[in-house]
């Protein structure tokens, strides 16, 4: 079949995250399959206008910052030209409302919703676009099919008003090629911690730094390895700075796959303190590497982590108990290894091939559904 998937950006922006490795992962596994598969989203500095990557055909048009706006002029004319069976749209960012102007059958992708979170990142009048783009959802795509990647996202849509029938849940998978325990790889001499992903305010690593400073009274050499970019470094190195921490608190930058991999692996816990997060990628991701995590009890986040057997979970924002957890980790090495074993199991779980299989009856079941709705 011919299928259009809608999203902000592609995984080739530089400020794409999981919710573009997640997208791609299934449109990928969708074009081996047979299936001719489009992608239409943003451009960026740099980016070509068009390009096939991995059998996925990516259209990228407008920037970050209108691309809304712009989208559905160029949307209804791919329509019109292309015939596509089924629209994949991504909502990560603010909703593009297509059933408002293209009518063909819709699967709608759902990482996870801002709602007041958004106002934890940026400012007000910004913030409040972003929520009241939010608020007509429920209203607008109520008849459409949802597949989302966590029960926390889908509570968050039926409290919204989105039916039960209409929402099915797929776990992200992960590369078990890249991300996989060996056993040859030993953990850092050195007490290590790992956060790994962007740095947002509403990601919460200020907690996490704050947490290592009490850490470290009882177990003075501990460090802390945040990995990634984002646009709230500077505040991250001026927190470390103003508690003393600059001495053992790395801020590596964006790392190569292998280097993450490796860092994983010799971490002795990874952590993710983030307010509220469409799945926790990393999460598994640690795991498969054979690594502990600790998150915040957060939506997402809950779903990703099974307390006391992958890792351990602590109500967010409640700094005493992140760094307990983490002590706890650091000086009970039977307790950590006895975590370790549990992680690997849980990790086995998820795979893309996997989450592409399902995903795919996801979209079947939709074209059902838009069938029988037109024939009456």
């Amino acid at each position: 079949m011919k299928i259009l998937a809608l999203n902000w950006q592609d995984l080739k922006n530089p400020l794409s995250g999981g919710a573009e490795v997640h997208l791609e992962e299934l449109l990928r596994r969708l074009a081996s399959m047979g299936h001719q598969v489009t992608l239409f989203c943003s451009n960026y500095s740099g980016g070509l206008p068009e390009e096939t990557v991995e059998g996925v055909r990516i259209i990228r048009r407008g920037g970050r910052y209108d691309f809304n706006f712009i989208a559905p002029l160029y949307l209804r004319k791919l329509a019109r030209e292309e015939r596509f069976d089924i629209l994949l749209e991504d909502i990560n960012k603010i909703p593009f409302y297509t059933p408002l102007y293209l009518n063909i059958p819709t699967l709608v992708v759902i990482p996870h919703l801002f709602a007041t979170t958004v106002f934890q990142e940026i400012n007000f009048v910004l913030g409040s676009y972003i929520y009241c783009a939010e608020r007509p959802m429920a209203i607008v795509y109520r008849k459409r099919q949802f597949n989302v990647i966590s029960e926390s996202t889908a509570a968050d849509l039926q409290a919204r008003g989105i039916p039960e029938d209409n929402v099915t849940i797929v776990h992200c998978g992960i590369d078990d090629s890249m991300y996989f325990h060996d056993p040859s790889v030993t953990k850092y001499d050195t007490p290590t911690i790992i956060y790994l992903g962007r740095l947002k305010k509403y990601k919460c690593v200020q907690h996490l730094i704050s947490a290592l400073r009490m850490v470290r009274k009882d177990i003075p050499d501990t460090r802390l390895m945040v990995v990634g970019a984002g646009d709230y470094l500077d505040e991250l190195q001026k927190h470390a700075d103003t508690l003393g921490l600059a001495d053992c608190v790395e801020f590596t930058g964006f790392v190569s796959a292998e280097d993450k991999v490796a860092r994983l692996r010799r971490a002795h816990v990874c952590v993710c303190p983030s307010s509220k997060e469409g799945w926790g990628l990393t999460n598994i991701e640690a795991n498969a590497c054979g690594t502990a995590v600790i998150a915040a009890d957060s939506p997402g986040l809950r779903d990703s982590v099974r307390d006391n057997l992958s890792g351990f979970l602590y109500p967010h924002g409640d700094i005493n108990a992140l760094a307990g957890k983490i002590q706890s980790i650091l000086t009970d090495k039977a307790e950590r290894e006895r975590i370790e074993t549990g992680a690997l199991e849980w990790a086995k779980r998820f795979n893309w091939d996997k989450a592409a299989t399902e995903f795919m009856k996801n979209i079947e079941t939709t074209l059902k559904k838009s069938s029988q709705e037109a024939s009456k």
